[in-house]
């Protein structure tokens, strides 16, 4: 944008553009500001811009894949403790290698009958 440019405001060219008979192009042109992005502004203030979830959808369903289920949030929730969990497992194998390196003693216990 141009100097004496710089002081419109994007709700000014929102405004301008709802209340005219001016284009995209020709604001493009007015403020130096690309038209794609007066265009989002302008779906932005009418609450129809899509969210990146709907644009994502949007792209798969033209490509021609169908997009993944969203999972219910007990599912995630559970996938998320399992995660856990088996960080705590592998977490836990590795301070008793590491003890057992360290000490010489084999700390794990063995089940069966002695003899």
């Amino acid at each position: 944008m141009d100097k004496k440019k710089e002081n419109i405001s994007k709700e000014a060219i929102v405004a301008e553009y709802l209340t005219g008979t001016i284009t995209y192009r020709a604001l493009e042109v007015k403020y130096g500001v690309p038209s794609r992005s007066i265009c989002d502004w302008v779906m932005e203030y009418q609450g129809r811009k899509p969210s990146w979830k709907e644009k994502k959808r949007r792209k798969l369903e033209i490509e021609g894949k169908t997009p993944e289920p969203e999972l219910p949030k007990d599912v995630k929730l559970l996938q998320d403790a399992l995660r856990r969990s088996q960080l705590k497992s592998e977490l836990l194998e590795e301070m008793l290698k590491l003890s057992e390196e360290y000490t010489g003693v084999d700390l794990r216990k063995k089940f069966g009958a002695k003899r």
